[in-house]
């Protein structure tokens, strides 16, 4: 009997999932960051997007895909997930994007040196967050820039409602896409329809927040970049921001986004189905 035999699909199914939604979400920012790859905003949301339609394709039929704690909580809500699974879903959640932010770490190794000697970089002083944000998301988008150079363009008040917003309107699409009872769900192309929801939400936020809308996205490659020399600078660049506007928005957002779906769409969505 294999290993993969005898571990429950579904941890496999939200490890590997999880990884390839970090693996091309932060390989994008670490290429457009450290090489210039990637010439605006639209270009990083596009990989992102169609990083986790892949990520939902390969991985849906054997844990469901939540890759993201807010899903998980949100189904666990509104859509009866088993209470017993929440953490263990969001542990193989979080071992997945610490995974990937480790193996990107390793590709970009030299771009990553270069571009901080080239931009008078000590990582782990203060500044360091322009290279630290291909891992970890910082308000507002440092744009490879130290935060002190960068316009300040948004409070942490507005972080936190940036993320509660985008993170309901993507817990709102996902949910309604995947209602049987929605006769106009994309069915084949739901993960394509997820994929450039996150896509449109990164294109709009993306400038303010870095758009995470996830916390395994966010904190897993987050504590990464404190052990591979930050230090403390994630934890503390933005305040207690990391866990506010990271963590604790997107799960409020959610909620409410499972919220709006419950007690707008889904009771229209069995009156009118054939």
């Amino acid at each position: 009997m294999t290993v993969a035999k005898t571990i429950p699909a579904w941890i496999w199914g939200e490890i590997v999932g999880t990884f390839l939604l970090v693996f091309f979400g932060c390989g994008s920012v670490a290429s457009a960051v450290l090489t210039g790859a990637q010439v605006g905003i639209f270009q990083v949301a596009i990989i992102w997007g169609l990083g986790i339609a892949t990520a939902i394709h390969l991985t849906g039929s054997l844990s469901g895909a939540h890759l993201n704690p807010a899903v998980t909580l949100s189904f666990a809500v509104w859509r009866d997930f088993p209470l017993r699974r929440i953490v263990p879903y969001i542990l193989c959640q979080l071992f997945g994007s610490i995974l990937a932010a480790c193996v990107l770490y390793l590709i970009f190794a030299g771009a990553l040196t270069v571009f901080e000697q080239k931009n008078g970089i000590t990582r782990g002083l203060p500044g360091s967050e322009a290279s630290a944000m291909i891992f970890g998301e910082y308000f507002p988008n440092p744009g490879g820039r130290p935060l002190s150079v960068a316009p300040s363009i948004t409070s942490q008040p507005e972080a936190f409602f940036t993320e509660v917003v985008g993170t309901a309107i993507l817990l709102m699409v996902i949910l309604a896409v995947t209602d049987e009872q929605n006769g106009s769900r994309p069915q084949i192309l739901t993960a394509a329809a997820i994929g450039l929801t996150i896509t449109m939400l990164i294109s709009l936020f993306g400038p303010i927040t870095m758009a995470c809308f996830n916390p395994a996205r966010d904190l897993g490659p987050r504590l990464f970049s404190s052990w591979a020399g930050w230090g403390s600078l994630p934890f503390t660049v933005n305040g207690w921001g990391w866990l506010t506007v990271y963590v604790l928005a997107p799960i409020f957002g959610g909620w409410l986004g499972g919220a709006a779906y419950t007690l707008l769409l889904k009771p229209g969505y069995k009156t009118i189905s054939p």
